[in-house]
């Protein structure tokens, strides 16, 4: 996590009831929230408050791993974040939604048709 995160987690932490079970999001007697009613009464409530249309909770992952990926952070933190066994399982999941590859592609083919023939040898020789 982000110093930002664990400094506002703890903050948050200090302000919620206790409970058994020592919930970071506990419900107002420190016991589980209901997840029906965390997102019709708390989560649904935030987004009118911030103008953000109705989006599902699970769509939250979805734009952790997209901002993720729009700042080039590694597929293998990326894995670990989300879980998922493997990056490549990752990158098959979100890998759409960096549109730039495409054009990393072509400029890469690009440079290399602009080597000179000296370069073009060596990439003969092993194959490429």
């Amino acid at each position: 996590m982000s110093e930002e995160v664990t400094k506002t987690l703890k903050e948050w932490k200090l302000k919620c009831p206790i409970g058994d079970m020592d919930l970071v999001f506990p419900n107002s007697v420190g016991n589980p929230m209901d997840a029906d009613n965390m997102v019709k009464r708390q989560f649904e409530a935030v987004l009118r408050k911030a103008g953000i249309e109705k989006i599902r909770f699970h769509d939250l992952r979805h734009t952790y791993v997209s901002q993720l990926i729009a700042k080039n952070a590694h597929p293998k933190y990326i894995q670990s974040q989300v879980g998922h066994t493997s990056s490549q399982i990752t990158m098959d999941r979100y890998g759409h939604l960096t549109p730039e590859v495409n054009q990393q592609g072509i400029d890469a083919l690009n440079s290399i048709l602009k080597e000179d023939p000296s370069q073009k040898t060596h990439l003969k020789k092993f194959g490429a």
